[in-house]
């Protein structure tokens, strides 16, 4: 049986080390959904990745995305697919340690549309 992670919010992820990238249809709707042009966007929020291929999301001071604010994340309705598909499409070795979802044992058609529903894609085109 397939475990899906039910996410309830804990924030963890959003404290861990790493960067976080987004294409620049992601770019828009952040930035529109902060009031912001695309251009002051990525003068205040994003910094170049480690790879210099592209940018990331700046973090705050203590590591956490830039976008946390206390236990909510500013930019819940429109967060990058990299966020929505943490824990179950992309994980890092020992995250159950510090994240607070809830395994659940599902059939794997359950799993799928549980999948999809929890970040909004197919899980067939997860990489």
């Amino acid at each position: 049986m397939p475990i899906f992670w039910q996410c309830d919010r804990c924030t963890a992820c959003c404290r861990w080390p790493g960067q976080v990238t987004f294409t620049e249809a992601e770019l828009t709707r952040m930035a529109l959904h902060l009031g912001l042009t695309e251009e002051a966007f990525i003068a205040q929020y994003t910094r170049v990745n480690a790879q210099r291929t592209g940018l990331a999301l700046t973090d705050q001071a203590d590591g956490s995305c830039v976008f946390l604010d206390g236990a909510n994340c500013r930019i819940q309705p429109v967060k990058p697919q990299q966020c929505r598909d943490f824990p179950n499409l992309w994980n890092f070795p020992g995250f159950e340690k510090v994240c607070q979802a809830k395994p659940i044992d599902v059939s794997p058609i359950e799993w799928k549309q549980r999948i999809a529903q929890a970040t909004g894609r197919d899980p067939g085109s997860a990489t």
